[in-house]
């Protein structure tokens, strides 16, 4: 059987390419959302409910990059560029100044071919570069020598990987996504060991067939971006495409918990991913199982946002605040760890601009007033508000 030609599309502008804190936890209420209703509109200003922090990213002819952010820790921000050019560039959390770049992409034992996801691990100095394309991950210092590496587990392909505890990641096997249709007939939500990527636990999520974020014509595959896993405070949302049931994994208890259900869907399939989660707003998008092959476009998707208080769901428009003219946010960017909800990369031609039209208040107008148009980018770090 040939191999799949693979169509990568994300969320936004439709793409095609080759191929804690504190102890809080998410309400016990399961929330019920009709994927096929028309939900009001309602706008909220980010900085009400969120706290935003900006960290310009330094420029020099070392440090170059498009702000492609993998991971964000108390000292450190890993970025690599949207090319594959194996560059994991390394700054300053605080103050956004380079500190070095590391590269280790070859064909060498030690070497990885493409990074899918970088894990920062500060306590142990190491980051780990997750290279699906080798069913591999490698394992450096902070400085880019070479610890070790492991496989991935035998059948499995890791898209995602974070962080679980200081002896273990959590990831999650697209290897279901070439089985739609399938029957079920393994977890891929798992823990692994950061020594030999050896099986801790599984976390099987109950569901009976294969429902993948993919459509098929022919040799071509086109695949969506869903967040499988979104780390909350010291809790995990697991989201299983195949699975109408969000649920919330406790840590500590080796539990899962229903946390929200979707309305069963068919003619086309509508999945629901899960976003940012702030004490009062859980932000989700709802995908459409479309894609036409010969425009390369598909998914359509609407953000929605769950209101705590109000105990209803809308259509999301969220602002920020600091702009004098409405700037929209993507609340369902990959969530990091949990500290940072999520993060917006604003690119620095776009602030100079902005800048020039009197349109940015407070410290976003500080940093644009030193940039220009070859800038690095600013990171917006959107965090718990405390």
């Amino acid at each position: 059987m040939k191999a799949a030609r693979l169509i990568l599309v994300s969320m936004l502008p439709v793409i095609m390419a080759a191929c804690g804190e504190g102890n809080k936890q998410p309400a016990e209420k399961i929330i019920t959302v009709d994927v096929k209703a028309s939900y009001p509109e309602k706008e909220v200003v980010l900085q009400d409910f969120a706290d935003v922090e900006y960290v310009p990213l330094e420029t020099n002819d070392e440090f170059i990059t498009q702000g492609d952010v993998k991971a964000i820790g108390k000292k450190y921000i890993l970025v690599k560029n949207w090319s594959n050019d194996g560059n994991i560039f390394v700054f300053d959390r605080k103050t956004g100044k380079g500190i070095r770049k590391i590269n280790r992409k070859g064909q060498g034992a030690e070497e990885y071919t493409f990074i899918n996801a970088i894990v920062l691990d500060e306590d142990n100095d190491e980051i780990f570069v997750n290279c699906a394309p080798m069913k591999k991950i490698f394992v450096y210092d902070l400085a880019g020598n070479f610890k070790r590496s492991f496989e991935h587990l035998k059948d499995a392909e890791y898209l995602e990987v974070f962080n679980y505890d200081n002896n273990h990641l959590i990831c999650y096997d697209i290897s279901g996504y070439y089985k739609d249709g399938e029957l079920r007939s393994k977890p891929y939500h798992a823990i692994i060991s950061k020594q030999d990527g050896s099986l801790t636990r599984n976390i099987p999520i109950p569901f009976e067939k294969i429902k993948a974020p993919t459509v098929q014509e022919g040799e071509g595959m086109a695949v969506t971006s869903v967040n499988p896993i979104v780390p909350y405070h010291d809790n995990w949302l697991l989201v299983e495409t195949s699975s109408d049931t969000v649920y919330n994994y406790i840590s500590k208890e080796n539990k899962l918990s229903p946390f929200l259900v979707k309305t069963p869907s068919k003619d086309p399939v509508i999945f629901l991913t899960m976003g940012t989660l702030t004490d009062r707003f859980y932000f989700m998008t709802t995908i459409k199982k479309v894609f036409n092959f010969k425009t390369g476009r598909g998914f359509p998707f609407t953000d929605l946002m769950y209101d705590k208080q109000e105990n209803a769901i809308f259509n999301a428009n969220v602002w920020n605040g600091d702009y004098v003219k409405k700037e929209r946010v993507n609340m369902t960017a990959r969530p990091l760890n949990g500290e940072i909800a999520t993060l917006q990369v604003l690119a620095a031609n776009q602030l100079v601009e902005a800048h020039k039209n009197d349109g940015l208040k407070g410290k976003l107008k500080e940093i644009a007033a030193t940039l220009d148009e070859e800038s690095n980018p600013v990171i917006m770090l959107v965090k718990y508000k405390k």
